[in-house]
């Protein structure tokens, strides 16, 4: 029976700050390069209180291609887990689309729905970028866009849009 809902957030851009180059969205290199939304502990403290999971779901195909090494990648995701009570980390490591757990592909919400009992229909996923999006629509997730005015492809398909995380407050409350 899956009876835990769950929130499903990207990491870069929308939990910690994007690393922004030429209007486009890059992950923290490093520990002293990440800074964690202010309005990040504050949602998913609320988030806790009306029930849900809490999970992150990243790209980091960085690695793959040898431009951070893996154990970077693992302080960063530790840190931002403990900081900020993740009961989950879902990280993909490829650099490749055919890889069914990397974003736009629904591999790792489906991994959390199996280990931990999700009822995705019941789930959102957030994110910044086209393919956080995608991947919560292929999953059965209702999904809402933080428009980071990247200068890339943007998703038409969510559910809702915000400007901030507190944002999220006004969804569940509605």
């Amino acid at each position: 029976m899956e009876n835990n809902k769950a929130f499903f957030f990207d990491r870069d851009g929308v939990l910690n700050k994007a690393v922004i180059k030429n209007k486009k969205p890059y992950p923290p290199k490093n520990l002293e390069e990440l800074i964690i939304d202010e309005d990040a502990f504050e949602i998913i403290k609320f988030l806790k209180k009306k029930k849900f999971k809490i999970f992150v779901f990243t790209n980091q195909p960085d690695v793959a291609k040898k431009k951070i090494k893996k154990k970077e990648v693992i302080k960063i995701n530790n840190f931002i887990s403990k900081k900020l009570l993740i009961d989950e980390l879902f990280v993909c490591y490829c650099s490749t689309d055919e890889c069914f757990r990397r974003k736009p592909n629904p591999g790792m919400i489906f991994d959390a729905k199996k280990k931990w009992n999700i009822n995705l229909k019941e789930s959102y996923v957030v994110g910044d970028r086209y393919k956080d999006i995608e991947a919560g629509i292929n999953a059965g997730t209702k999904t809402i866009y933080i428009n980071n005015n990247y200068n890339e492809k943007k998703p038409k398909n969510f559910n809702h849009l915000i400007k901030t995380l507190k944002d999220i407050k006004k969804i569940i409350r509605s």
